[in-house]
């Protein structure tokens, strides 16, 4: 592992994931913008020579029709994470016959399409527990990703239940979307989990030192709706206090950050998702040329 891998991060959660989890009909059917959003990102990379890890969910390796997209992030040199097989944000519900499987399946899918069984992990919607944590352990894995230290996830919770049409199980399921309270105290810099059966690293997405507050890429887009200027501001704050405090930036980034509302409307629901694609293209652009601008560190 790197500690360049702990810099730029895209969990590429498929248009049928974000429906499962907001619980609208119709995902079953597993709808795809892979073949859309992969060439833009892959694009917007390459020009600034950015290599990410992709965190790839395993149901869509298993899928005959999204192998040319994620062939084309390993070809072009990204490093290719787990992200579950399910995708389901209550990973932390699962018992430890059941975390087997999940990791299990998502591997041996994503390493039919890549050839390379992956060494990191990130739960979705940040959802993980020590069991997991054991887990990856026990099969290897090099680093986890899943904790966003913040005290906003809460409210995000609740934001994202008001703009939702959840019945009670489905809240229940999903009570610990995007994290507790107390994950605001969890650290910013690269640690190890204790008391496993080997080291796992922990790399958190980095939120702004000090305050917490979340600034990955989603966020910022959803400032920019109101302004870009202020969004920008926050952004550059946010990375000016990483490099006060010795805290080396994980920068998150999802697919619906390189798609608008002109591209699919049924994902209304998402933040900034009302904007079009060129408004967002080009805010993303100019964050990530900021991004690159900022120090690398050597292979560890």
């Amino acid at each position: 592992m790197t500690k360049r891998l702990a810099s730029l991060s895209l969990d590429l959660d498929n248009k049928w994931s974000y429906m499962k989890t907001h619980g609208d009909a119709g995902w079953e059917s597993f709808p795809s913008y892979l073949d859309v959003v992969v060439p833009r990102v892959l694009e917007l990379l390459d020009a600034r020579g950015l290599k990410i890890t992709f965190f790839v969910v395993g149901q869509d390796a298993a899928l005959d029709k999204n192998r040319e997209a994620l062939s084309a992030i390993a070809e072009a040199g990204h490093e290719i994470g787990n992200h579950s097989f399910r995708h389901e944000p209550w990973l932390h519900l699962y018992g430890r016959k059941e975390l087997a499987e999940e990791l299990s399946r998502a591997e041996e899918a994503i390493e039919r399409v890549v050839g390379v069984k992956p060494v990191g992990f990130r739960g979705p919607g940040y959802s993980f527990s020590p069991p997991l944590l054991e887990e990856l352990a026990r099969r290897g894995y090099e680093y986890d990703a899943s904790t966003l230290p913040t005290f906003l996830g809460p409210v995000a919770r609740a934001y994202y239940f008001f703009r939702s049409e959840l019945k009670q199980t489905e809240r229940q399921q999903r009570k610990r979307l995007f994290g507790k309270l107390s994950d605001g105290f969890r650290p910013l810099r690269l640690y190890v989990w204790p008391d496993l059966c080997r080291d796992l690293v922990e790399v958190p997405v980095t939120t702004m030192p000090l305050l917490k507050l979340p600034f990955h890429m989603s966020y910022l887009l959803y400032l920019a709706q109101y302004s870009e200027r202020l969004a920008m501001s926050y952004f550059q704050a946010a990375l000016s206090l990483c490099r006060m405090t010795g805290v080396e930036p994980s920068l998150l980034l999802h697919p619906l950050d390189f798609l608008g509302g002109d591209d699919d409307g049924d994902l209304a629901f998402f933040p900034a998702m009302q904007l079009p694609s060129a408004r967002k293209l080009r805010f993303v652009e100019a964050a990530l040329e900021r991004f690159a601008r900022l120090p690398r560190s050597a292979p560890s």
